[in-house]
């Protein structure tokens, strides 16, 4: 039993590792008072996502038999990426004409949609993983614990 929930609990970490990734946009910041410099580019969800899915894809070294896995997986990494970006350019576009009550059920939505998320996600995780050999496994459970891709080890 603890050997199963074990990957699920691997995939819940890893998927909130990567949906970290949206929330690093300042527009869903709660700190409105602080500004930031017009020269600091601004990286969009779908931007994010497609340098994760080939930061992940060279660490995990996907095969040929796991590739049509893999395709559905980013699949649905694109189309969660793109649904955050209209999110986030709703917000953007409305920060400063909404009331406290707008702005939290906005942050609510934007919640509710990171669940929706996981809950495409964690399928097409689950079954690339399930396709996995061991050395896969560990590499890919050691991004999901550590957010780390192989680079940079300590010693």
């Amino acid at each position: 039993m603890k050997q199963k929930a074990l990957p699920v609990i691997l995939v819940v970490v890893m998927v909130a590792f990567l949906s970290t990734i949206f929330f690093v946009n300042e527009n869903l910041s709660f700190a409105a008072g602080k500004k930031k410099s017009p020269a600091v580019a601004k990286t969009s969800a779908v931007e994010q996502t497609e340098a994760r899915i080939k930061q992940l894809q060279s660490a995990l070294k996907i095969t040929e038999a796991q590739e049509e896995l893999w395709n559905n997986l980013t699949q649905v990494m694109r189309e969660n990426a793109k649904e955050m970006d209209a999110l986030t350019k709703e917000r953007a576009e409305n920060v400063k004409t909404m009331n406290a009550v707008e702005h939290l059920k906005l942050h609510s939505q934007i919640t509710e949609a990171h669940l929706e998320q996981l809950n495409k996600f964690i399928p097409a995780f689950e079954a690339l993983y399930d396709s996995m050999s061991d050395e896969q496994k560990k590499t890919t459970d050691t991004i999901f614990r550590t957010g780390k891709f192989g680079k940079n080890k300590k010693k």
